[in-house]
């Protein structure tokens, strides 16, 4: 990517906390960033695949996944999304509290990107967010398709 483009970033996330955290890492970075918020795994699938009240969501850009959903967990929204030709390319990175090696290594023969666990600490944890958006602000993404 490396241009000046902005990064159109989904946050999978059902805790509050979390999500102001992240965007308050977002709007803090240098990096442009516009950061849309889904609380469960029915609501990413919506979003991603434009169901009713999702309509106009663009295609992301970067998917912050956490793992502990309710109504549809993030391992088989991972999975759906890999499975699917116009989502697939899709970076998704893992982002949980889950330290269990079962979970990371199902998250990537998934397909996950990345897996991180998220620190407890707040300022550890707007450092990861904002470690997270350098890297994908400056690789290579794949072309939107739709």
């Amino acid at each position: 990517m490396g241009n000046s483009k902005r990064l159109e970033i989904l946050l999978v996330e059902d805790e509050d906390y979390d999500v102001d955290l992240t965007q308050r890492a977002i709007y803090k970075s240098d990096v442009e960033s516009k950061l849309f918020v889904v609380r469960d795994g029915e609501e990413a699938l919506d979003f991603l695949y434009h169901n009713e009240g999702f309509e106009d969501t663009p295609k992301p850009d970067l998917i912050l996944l956490d793992l502990n959903l309710p109504k549809i967990g993030g391992h088989e929204v991972l999975e759906k999304i890999k499975k699917d030709e116009e989502l697939q390319n899709i970076p998704v990175i893992v982002l949980t509290v889950s330290e269990r090696e079962e979970d990371m290594v199902k998250a990537y023969d998934s397909g996950a990107s990345s897996y991180v666990h998220k620190p407890v600490n707040p300022a550890e944890f707007r450092k990861v967010i904002q470690t997270v958006q350098e890297y994908w602000e400056i690789s290579n993404l794949p072309p939107k398709n739709g």
